[in-house]
């Protein structure tokens, strides 16, 4: 049995862990609603430019754009996007089962986070490259990651590129979903219509109207120029979006295991409170008893 000594040592080591998961769920809580704002509102202008680009594309079925190939699927590409640190309770993890689904003699992973660089290396997997990006994902980042992914598809080392990433659902879902990158196709939606709120989908549905031009695009100079410059846009800011997305996912997961993690440790202090005070109960009652069964032999 624990001594007094010993429990009021666990509570304070619980104590400061408290602390610290307190402190940690403040600071996820803080970064949390603005990377969900970010990722909400980067959703309509997807959706929005892929209904831009199937309407270029009908208007030239006989162009095919690089981007645009299709090709027998032998190398694939894999981007697998990941958190920098820990402690966000099973996002890394779900995302690092569906890495494991894919043939590792022929897939070619590309990693954006620490962590997902990490499990690929653990587990033996064809790493091409790894990038890093901030709390804050900036454009820039998003661009060096899509250079790489088309450099690879369209030098021929791989035949399509998907990507694994968290999509933010609200606070308490996160959901690993996989998408494909390239080739850029009609049936190529990186975001479904459905991760747009009622309220964005009725403003889209408004400039989709007659009186605002919206049911028939003009191009110009031809609708062959502009998806030939569009495309690689498009993937720059599917993979963005896809950024902004993770990091809300983190903050979001980080924010709610630190919680759990802050509750269970006050229910923990609680519970070893009141052992403490029943075994120093024990204690007195049992010096006590000593005292009087003394004075009894005493006479």
């Amino acid at each position: 049995m624990p001594s007094t000594r010993d429990i009021r040592r666990r509570i304070k080591s619980v104590k400061s862990t408290a602390q610290i998961t307190k402190a940690m769920q403040m600071v996820a809580s803080s970064k949390m609603r603005k990377a969900q704002l970010a990722a909400l509102a980067g959703r309509p202008y997807a959706v929005l430019m892929n209904r831009v680009i199937l309407s270029a594309s009908k208007d030239s079925q006989d162009f095919v754009h690089p981007l645009m190939e299709r090709r027998e699927v032998r190398k694939r590409g894999v981007l697998a996007v990941s958190t920098d640190k820990g402690l966000c309770g099973a996002l890394n993890s779900n995302m690092g089962r569906e890495v494991m689904k894919w043939d590792k003699d022929t897939t070619v992973f590309v990693t954006a986070g620490r962590k997902g660089a990490q499990f690929i290396a653990r587990t033996k997997r064809n790493l091409a490259a790894e990038f890093l990006y901030k709390d804050a994902p900036v454009f820039a980042e998003a661009r060096a990651i899509s250079k790489t992914l088309q450099e690879m598809f369209l030098k021929g080392e791989v035949d399509c590129v998907d990507v694994i990433f968290t999509r933010f659902v609200n606070t308490l879902t996160q959901r690993v979903e996989v998408r494909r990158l390239l080739p850029i196709g009609e049936t190529q939606k990186l975001l479904n219509e459905t991760s747009v709120t009622p309220q964005q989908e009725a403003e889209m549905e408004q400039r989709a109207t007659p009186e605002a031009g919206g049911l028939e695009h003009l191009f110009e100079p031809g609708a062959e120029q502009v998806l030939g410059a569009i495309l690689p846009h498009f993937l720059n800011f599917m993979v963005y979006q896809v950024l902004l997305e993770a990091k809300a996912s983190e903050h979001s997961a980080r924010m709610v295991a630190m919680k759990n993690a802050t509750d269970n440790a006050k229910q923990l202090i609680k519970d070893l409170t009141l052992e403490y005070n029943k075994l120093r109960q024990a204690n007195i009652t049992k010096e006590l008893l000593e005292i009087t069964t003394a004075q009894m032999a005493l006479g």
